[in-house]
């Protein structure tokens, strides 16, 4: 028997972290379903570095980083997808009726959406176009926080974009025990103000309030929504849940103190996204729901970073390489990565710059892919520019010179915890709720032939043969 699947994307959460959750709060919703949900370790199949924009692609496409080839956003996708088509648009174009909201790589949208019950592309896109046409609001709203908070929060709030989406509320989804939150928010901003840290997390509360009001509209055969917001304070924040698991500690017990409950607060909104998935389900029991993560994270070093050096002007920098504006275009990239696409013909002339680039006599990392695509490191913790110098073919120049800026880290965080190939996947099933005991462990490729069997499709030849993963 087919059944109906919300794929929900918390990025990077391992057992670690959910088990020690239910510990934390054994009267949430996880701590009461998680039992009775089938259970798998899941493991990365990818063969070089560890990142969400690869690891994510891999459980859409079946394949691994070797095959599909994404590794940056903004590439062009065109001849991958055709290759190695997502979930959703394998799934479409074989007859099932799809929603997808922010899964990774997700824009441009599609030329063509007949299949689609909705369509609202990652945080990562260019544009803010959404289908419904109604959420652009929202999305235009969305995509302004994701780039002015990249790496620090900003305190200020784009108010202009912020009315459209009040103004259509209602419409949107947006319910008011949701926004009552965000002003409360706001106000405890003022009394506490390292809280506007919490602004991130907001972002996918509010868009998981869309999520569901297309969701309940439409109830499509197969759905995906993608929330960074637990593996976001991870990243900054593990020192301060998990002191004792670090050799050295280098933030201070005021640190610790302050930010110890960081990650307990973001299960927390994810528990609630949940509870209304399973009472979703509940109520529509020919939907299960799959909550996955693409891989895990670990403590790594716990070590206090003051500043980090970004390229703050890419017009300067681009120009002080020898490039002009109408020479290359922006593409989408999370901090501390800059990506680009530089105009046919100048390949070759930008690897050349970008191989003379050092900071402190070191190289400056740089990849170049297809189509004139290259990605940029940035990053640098610990410089100072007055022991520190930046250098171009050999000749010192300064950092203003090169559109640089060393922009101290408000929260002093750095990567206290970073990724591991060890994920997890959980299937809650309203007909099927015995008791599950063990973990066995999956790959993450598994996960999308599995999805395909169930809607009663032969995967395609090039991904895994399809593993059982949950009762029909």
């Amino acid at each position: 028997m087919q059944r109906k699947i919300v794929l929900f994307e918390m990025n990077e959460v391992p057992f670690k972290i959910l088990d020690q959750f239910i510990r934390w709060a054994p009267d949430s919703v996880m701590a009461s379903r998680l039992p009775g949900c089938r259970q798998y370790g899941t493991l990365t199949q990818d063969v070089s570095s560890l990142t969400p924009w690869m690891t994510w692609p891999g459980v859409h496409r079946g394949v691994n980083d070797e095959q599909h080839r994404v590794t940056e956003f903004g590439q062009d996708l065109s001849e991958i997808d055709r290759a190695y088509p997502p979930l959703w648009e394998f799934l479409r174009k074989n007859g099932v009726r799809v929603g997808m909201f922010g899964s990774l790589h997700s824009y441009p949208m599609p030329k063509d959406l007949e299949g689609y019950d909705f369509y609202i592309p990652d945080t990562f896109a260019a544009g803010s176009e959404c289908f419904p046409k109604k959420v652009s609001v929202f999305q235009d709203f969305n995509l302004s926080m994701a780039r002015e908070s990249a790496r620090n929060v900003q305190r200020g709030v784009p108010w202009a974009k912020a009315l459209q989406v009040l103004a259509n509320a209602p419409e949107l989804g947006l319910k008011l025990n949701t926004l009552a939150s965000v002003a409360g928010q706001l106000m405890s901003e003022r009394a506490e103000k390292w809280k506007v840290v919490r602004r991130r997390t907001f972002q996918s509360v509010l868009a998981f309030d869309i999520f569901m009001k297309q969701l309940e509209r439409t109830k499509p055969g197969f759905t995906t929504f993608f929330t960074n917001h637990v593996a976001s304070s991870m990243h900054r924040f593990w020192a301060a849940s998990f002191p004792e698991e670090y050799d050295e500690m280098g933030f201070s017990d005021e640190w610790i103190r302050t930010y110890r409950a960081e990650i307990d607060w973001t299960m927390r909104q994810a528990d609630r996204m949940f509870a209304r998935l399973v009472e979703f389900a509940d109520n529509n029991p020919d939907f299960q729901v799959w909550v996955a993560t693409s891989m895990g994270q670990a403590a790594t070093k716990a070590e206090e970073v003051a500043t980090q050096l970004y390229i703050r002007d890419l017009t300067k920098f681009m120009r002080a390489i020898g490039f002009e504006p109408e020479d290359w275009s922006l593409r989408p990239a999370m901090l501390p990565q800059h990506n680009l696409a530089v105009t046919p013909g100048l390949e070759t002339k930008f690897h050349e710059a970008m191989s003379g680039f050092a900071i402190d006599g070191k190289p400056v990392g740089f990849r170049r892919r297809e189509a004139g695509f290259f990605s940029i490191d940035m990053g640098h913790t610990g410089i100072d520019e007055s022991k520190h110098a930046a250098t171009l073919h050999g000749k010192k120049m300064s950092f203003d010179s090169l559109g640089l800026f060393n922009q101290e880290i408000q929260d002093k965080s750095g990567s206290s915890a970073y990724h591991i190939p060890q994920g997890c996947l959980f299937i809650y099933d309203p007909k099927d709720r015995a008791v599950k005991a063990d973990r066995p462990t999956i790959g993450n490729l598994d996960i999308a032939p599995a999805i395909i069997q169930n809607f009663g499709i032969k995967p395609p030849e090039y991904m895994q043969r399809p593993v059982a993963l949950a009762a029909g």
